[in-house]
């Protein structure tokens, strides 16, 4: 099917037709003409002999003026309709991008990552999954912030997720806070079908609400947490002593994280 986007704009293919008639009145008719040819043989940079332009030219200058006005008019090819197949699922995607993100204990492809560009890898696959479904995105550090709101357009939240940057939220780990915040977002949303993701890979050191009391919150307003600890179990640490085995998540409180997901009805992973 084909529309136009300013159909308004066909009415200009009268303007020369109007304005040749006025030039034609004042002047005597010698030899056949195109109205339009009068008018366009004036313009900058068109010359005509004699008094009258030549009937293949006024023929070239009007088809050359109607191509401008349907250009103008923009025409467009519009397909069917495309339905989007809807889950009715709305889930809120809650990011840890605090410095210690920055930790390279990860490995993907045989070569090592730093913990927010694993995130990064793992949430791309997860949006790819989620076709029907609405997604937000919520970044936190010292303080959470709404990076995207729900939306189906699955590739503008990727497209934010990739630009998020370590530190851009602070340098503390306001897990209560980023909670609270995704569930005010979500509590407009139908309540079978509210979601929270978080990812962290740190205990709560900053915020005004407890991360217990953000889950009771979310808890009351049917809100299910599925948390997932981000960080290695174990890596070699080398010296000048030699090598040893460090655990690079110490910080992890994954005692919390456990009970946010099992007192919401939602799962840990790690």
């Amino acid at each position: 099917m084909i529309s136009l986007a300013y159909p308004w704009a066909l009415l200009l293919a009268l303007l020369p037709l109007l304005l040749g008639n006025r030039k034609q009145q004042s002047e005597p008719v010698d030899a056949p003409v195109i109205p339009v040819g009068h008018w366009l043989s004036g313009m900058p940079g068109v010359s005509s002999r004699g008094r009258s332009t030549p009937l293949w030219r006024q023929l070239l200058l009007l088809l050359g003026w109607l191509c401008l006005v349907v250009a103008l008019a923009r025409p467009q090819h519009v397909g069917e309709e495309i339905q989007m197949p809807v889950t009715g699922r709305d889930l809120m995607l809650v990011v840890d991008i605090s410095p210690s993100m920055d930790e390279q204990d990860m490995v993907l492809q045989g070569r090592s990552i730093n913990r927010l560009q694993a995130v990064k890898r793992v949430l791309d696959d997860f949006i790819d999954q989620r076709e029907g479904d609405r997604l937000g995105l919520i970044l936190f550090g010292t303080e959470p912030y709404v990076q995207a709101p729900l939306t189906f357009d699955r590739e503008t939240v990727r497209t934010l997720l990739f630009e998020a940057g370590l530190g851009m939220a602070g340098r503390a780990t306001a897990i209560g806070d980023a909670i609270g915040l995704s569930v005010k977002r979500l509590r407009e949303r139908p309540q079978e079908q509210r979601v929270v993701i978080l990812l962290t890979d740190g205990a709560n050191t900053a915020g005004q609400v407890s991360p217990d009391k953000a889950t009771e919150i979310a808890q009351a307003a049917g809100v299910r947490l599925y948390t997932i600890g981000i960080g290695a179990d174990t890596m070699i640490q080398r010296g000048l002593l030699g090598s040893r085995r460090v655990n690079p998540s110490r910080d992890l409180d994954e005692e919390l994280l456990t009970r946010m997901a099992e007192q919401t009805g939602g799962r840990y992973f790690r």
